[in-house]
């Protein structure tokens, strides 16, 4: 809980820039070559700018549902375990009840994320629709249905399967043949390539997950799910592919240096 509670403003301030609200204007500055350019606010900087419109509070918006959702992960991760250890798994015969409790668990944890992601952009429209964790829920059923709990699951989930294969298959193609096991730091070096290969690989599957967070906000009735900050996209495959055509499939990736678009106005959208 404090881990979470500690990198939600660092999450917040993506999850804005991720859906398009810059709320003050580029700045001049150079790049490595020393040639001017237009920077972006950097996470310190827009994270001020959140403080000055709603207090050192408002940092923390949309906190509870997610240390709601975390909480509710790490309790059935635990339960999972304990009913069901890993060497025991494959004696199971009934597979379909391990099916249906993931399902559950799939289910109540992106309840509470969405709701979350809600919660956070809500700042740029001022809004307040969603506040409770269950009005919120109830909420969601009564405009969306049921579909409406697992909107932007699909590339989410695309993205972490994409992630663990390629770790998996990098990490055994260089432990096999890039490391020699005479080398004396052989083990080290295999036990940190999985790392490395996993911070590589999540800058390449890092579109899926912008098109989630984006999909999950987009057309519920929030400014943030409108133009001008994108259109209402009928499928997160219309989602990606307007994404692309901007050239803005990494928005967010970095929130330190971030160079402005060639074509972005020098002004804030208000």
């Amino acid at each position: 809980a404090g881990l979470a509670a500690l990198s939600h403003p660092l999450l917040y301030v993506k999850l804005l820039v991720q859906v398009g609200h810059e709320p003050l204007p580029p700045t001049v500055g150079r790049n490595v070559l020393g040639r001017k350019v237009l920077y972006l606010p950097g996470f310190f900087t827009y994270a001020r700018h959140i403080v000055e419109v709603d207090g050192k509070k408002g940092l923390f918006r949309g906190l509870t549902p997610r240390l709601i959702s975390s909480t509710l992960s790490t309790i059935t991760r635990g339960s999972v375990k304990k009913a069901f250890p890993l060497e025991d798994m494959e004696h199971v015969s009934n597979k379909d009840d391990v099916k249906t409790s993931l399902r559950k668990v799939v289910k109540e944890v992106r309840d509470v994320e969405l709701i979350s992601m809600r919660c956070m952009v809500q700042f740029i429209g001022r809004e307040v629709k969603y506040s409770g964790v269950f009005s919120s829920i109830g909420r969601i059923f009564k405009e969306e249905g049921i579909l409406g709990f697992f909107v932007g699951l699909v590339p989410h989930i695309l993205g972490d399967v994409i992630f663990l294969w390629c770790c998996n298959l990098l990490a055994h193609f260089i432990n096999t043949y890039a490391v020699d096991d005479n080398f004396s730091q052989a083990s080290v070096i295999r036990s940190y390539t999985k790392f490395v290969m996993g911070i590589a690989v999540s800058m390449l599957t890092y579109p899926f997950l912008l098109v989630g967070d984006l999909m999950a906000v987009n057309n519920c009735g929030l400014r943030a799910g409108l133009p001008p900050y994108a259109p209402a996209f009928t499928s997160w495959i219309h989602c990606w592919r307007y994404l692309r055509a901007q050239g803005q499939l990494f928005r967010g990736s970095s929130l330190l240096f971030r160079r402005a678009p060639v074509r972005a106005a020098c002004f804030p959208i208000d």
